[in-house]
């Protein structure tokens, strides 16, 4: 028996950090996947392959214990991301035990960049164990149950990757009322560069955490003001005002590096974009190393091959299409 499951990365526009906070947030899912197959393994330990990353290793059920399939021990890379850790307690959150499996991990989304590569693989690898053993699951199951890996992995994160993963499309995310799709009046051309530094999401959450915790009168009024103009930026969207979105994605960097999460190799991918021509230019996800995104109507070819002179770089669409089982 083999069964497949896909789930898109996303890329959050406006609202990183604040969205922690139960504040709103505005994501797109991207048409960069993680692609998981499962299927009957030889004997009762689950083998994980995901070529992208040399990875070939063992989980022993029994134990817990992940090695490589030579016995030597798995030790995470800077790249990786924890990734075995994800699909090994995605595995566990099914009634049905699961062993004995193969399981091979497709990643097309880089590992460490902000685009919800760990959600992607969390919410393909939920999809194609519940396929497996034939469980039923609903897409706010999927998504609440891919949330909870992340929160056991990372010990703080936002539901927001999970739902987009799960539903794709473009989203206005709130707490209160999950992912609403949002139906832009205005073309949304995307160019990601990313770094080869990539972000650790829990430590860069904890960091603001720390950060309000010392100076709650200076970040929480910080985190208002995201709020606002997230919900500004929503409305733009939805107005077709391209001028004020870039605008916003900008003032959205300004508030992000007032939280300590830029660096140095970012804010020169960020400038450059503008430079050559994006409305709007900011990191996105948690920061730290990662990626930025850059909105750049009428300029991606020019955006998209300045960034590549000195990064990584690749323009990205909307995927209407989450997850597939």
């Amino acid at each position: 028996m083999k069964v497949r499951a896909s789930a898109p990365g996303k890329a959050i526009l406006f609202g990183e950090h604040a969205v922690v906070y139960g504040k709103p947030a505005i994501a797109v899912a991207v048409d960069k996947r993680a692609r998981v197959t499962i299927k009957e393994g030889t004997n009762d330990n689950t083998e994980v392959k995901i070529p992208k990353l040399d990875i070939d290793a063992v989980i022993n059920h029994e134990t817990g214990l992940v090695t490589r399939v030579n016995g030597s021990q798995l030790e995470p890379c800077k790249f990786d991301a924890g990734i075995m850790e994800y699909i090994q307690v995605a595995l566990s959150q099914l009634g049905t035990p699961l062993d004995g499996l193969k399981v091979e991990v497709d990643l097309e989304i880089p590992i460490g960049a902000g685009l919800g590569s760990s959600a992607a693989i969390t919410v393909a690898t939920l999809a194609a164990a519940a396929r497996y053993t034939q469980e039923e699951m609903t897409l706010e199951t999927l998504a609440h149950t891919a949330h909870q890996v992340e929160l056991q992995v990372q010990g703080a994160a936002s539901p927001l990757d999970t739902t987009v993963s799960t539903k794709g499309g473009f989203v206005y995310f709130t707490r209160e009322k999950g992912a609403l799709k949002i139906k832009p009046a205005l073309e949304m051309p995307l160019v990601v560069g990313y770094t080869s530094q990539p972000g650790n999401t829990g430590a860069l959450v904890e960091g603001v955490r720390q950060l309000r915790e010392a100076h709650p009168t200076i970040v929480n009024p910080i985190l208002e003001v995201m709020e606002d103009l997230t919900n500004q930026a929503r409305e733009s969207i939805i107005q077709g005002e391209e001028k004020e979105v870039g605008e916003l994605m900008n003032i959205n960097q300004g508030l992000l590096d007032a939280l300590g999460v830029n660096t140095d190799e970012l804010s020169r991918l960020v400038y450059r974009a503008r430079h050559a021509g994006a409305l709007g230019s900011k990191l996105t996800g948690a920061g730290g190393g990662g990626s930025i995104i850059a909105y750049c109507p009428g300029k991606t070819r020019e955006v998209l091959e300045e960034l590549e002179s000195i990064e990584n770089a690749f323009q990205v669409g909307i995927s209407s299409q989450g997850v597939t089982w």
